[in-house]
């Protein structure tokens, strides 16, 4: 008979068990030294770069941090990492002791016409302790655990995409509202422009020197202008009421603030682009589908468990008094019982060997998904970076087409009234400068989204204003632990 000593290592031994199935390993992918038109210096962690600064505009910069604290998108995700925290908690309750207890007080009493059918009036109190303890020992309650701790970086993750998303529909919203703005302007400008030469026509109408054709024409472009201010007014409500919702506002609440007006926003710096691996690290939806990948690897564990045998330790303790009203009887009946029960698969119709090749199947498929985000992640960072390369050469040359059409409206002007040129050629001046400022407004916008999609697809800004947060589970690149 073995010694108490040496029991305890063996049971110990025992309760430890092996954990089946593979651990999970760090997804490798084969990425470039560089992008197409970036440098070869790595940009390290972006998670606190506030890269909307560059449009140095305070009231954007209020709107982000607004939309931080109280965009209910964000919140929502912010819950699913309570849900996910309590997930670890449940998924490892199965593998530790388990103790119930229960009581009850009954008062019965018997009567009828034969006389052995009288029974008094009896107390019965009873209770009962069932404890129960199933042995992990192939690692199915731990494997569950470090399949949840996955999901809760998963939570975590998730959480820091939804604000990345937030901060990128905010500026985008802004950008929209400023630009609609600057068309709104151009075109009151353009407007009193256009009725200037229309009173212009008029008295040379009325000298003479012009037809009624011409006041027409000139008529037309005024209301033409009038006819397009509506639809750029309703697109600033639209992109007003937008930032207004994003950040867990009524709908109306922003646009009396916005019609104040400001500039189109201009980023007065790239960002930098940093390397393709750097990607891994910084963007989270990265890191999402890494840690999706993580809990798959440990669900292979949990379905390999169950083809082996499962054995619980339960017992039950249940005393009770008995105690009879009319004569005082009363008596004590006390109960117990221990011991283990053994569970082994025998037959179950290869249903248990199937759920392990679906999770291998999933982990597969979670592994795909992976490399997919971060091909998908490489794209976005090149097709912004070749955008924001070759905008600012559009907008360059749109500004000098402005100026240009602008010294050829004030010369057909004036030679107009000296009598030396037709009308036709001031409304066509007038009608080049306006296709201008408005092509040259929506270069601005455009250089501007371009931006933010660029500091978007590297991952940067979404721990602006708070410490980057994950569970206890190291992922990938050094990913900062948040608490």
């Amino acid at each position: 008979m073995l010694s108490i000593r040496a029991t305890i290592p063996l049971t110990l031994l025992l309760l430890s068990g092996c954990v089946v199935g593979p651990d999970h390993k760090e997804p490798e992918i084969q990425l470039p030294v560089k992008f197409a038109e970036g440098g070869k210096a790595s940009n390290g962690d972006v998670a606190t770069v506030a890269w909307w600064n560059a449009f140095n505009d305070s009231r954007l910069n209020g709107y982000v941090s607004t939309g931080l604290a109280q965009n209910l998108t964000v919140l929502q995700a912010i819950e699913r990492i309570n849900q996910a925290q309590s997930q670890i908690t449940v998924a490892g309750a199965g593998a530790l002791p388990s103790l119930t207890g229960s009581g009850s007080h009954t008062i019965s009493e018997t009567k009828g016409s034969l006389a052995t059918a009288d029974r008094p009036v009896q107390n019965t109190s009873s209770g009962a302790l069932d404890a129960s303890w199933l042995l992990d020992l192939f690692g199915q309650y731990r494997r569950s655990k470090e399949s949840a701790s996955a999901s809760l970086d998963a939570a975590y993750s998730t959480a820091d995409v939804q604000r990345l998303t937030l901060i990128s529909s905010v500026v985008s919203a802004y950008i929209d509202a400023r630009y609609f703005q600057e068309r709104l302007a151009i075109a009151r400008a353009n407007l009193k422009s256009r009725r200037e030469t229309l009173d212009l026509t008029k008295l040379q109408l009325e000298a003479g020197a012009a037809s009624r054709l011409d006041v027409v024409q000139s008529e037309g472009l005024v209301n033409s202008t009038l006819a397009d201010m509506p639809g750029l007014e309703t697109s600033f409500r639209q992109a007003a009421h937008r930032i207004a919702t994003l950040l867990g506002m009524p709908a109306s609440s922003l646009v009396l603030e916005l019609q104040r007006g400001a500039r189109q926003p201009v980023a007065r710096k790239a960002p930098l682009t940093g390397i393709p691996a750097d990607l891994i690290r910084n963007r989270p939806d990265i890191r999402v589908a890494e840690r999706n990948l993580a809990a798959a690897v440990a669900q292979i564990g949990v379905a390999e468990s169950r083809l082996y045998p499962s054995i619980t330790i339960s017992g039950s303790i249940s005393p009770s008094l008995v105690n009879v009203a009319n004569n005082g009887a009363r008596g004590t009946s006390n109960s117990w019982s221990f011991g283990p029960s053994l569970v082994l698969p025998i037959f179950d119709g290869g249903s248990l060997r199937a759920n392990v090749d679906i999770a291998k199947s999933s982990a597969r498929e979670q592994y795909l998904a992976w490399k997919e985000t971060v091909l998908n992640g490489i794209e976005e960072v090149e097709n912004a970076l070749a955008a924001v390369t070759r905008d600012k050469q559009t907008e360059d040359a749109l500004r000098r087409t402005v100026r240009s059409y602008q010294e050829a409206l004030s010369l057909a002007t004036a030679s107009y009234r000296d009598g030396a040129s037709s009308l036709l050629d001031v409304l066509d001046a007038q009608r080049q400068v306006s296709t201008a400022q408005a092509n040259l407004a929506t270069a601005v916008q455009t250089t501007a989204q371009d931006y933010v999609r660029l500091s978007v697809a590297l991952g940067g800004g979404y721990a602006v204003g708070g410490p980057t947060t994950s569970s206890n589970t190291v992922i990938a690149a050094n990913t900062p632990k948040r608490r």
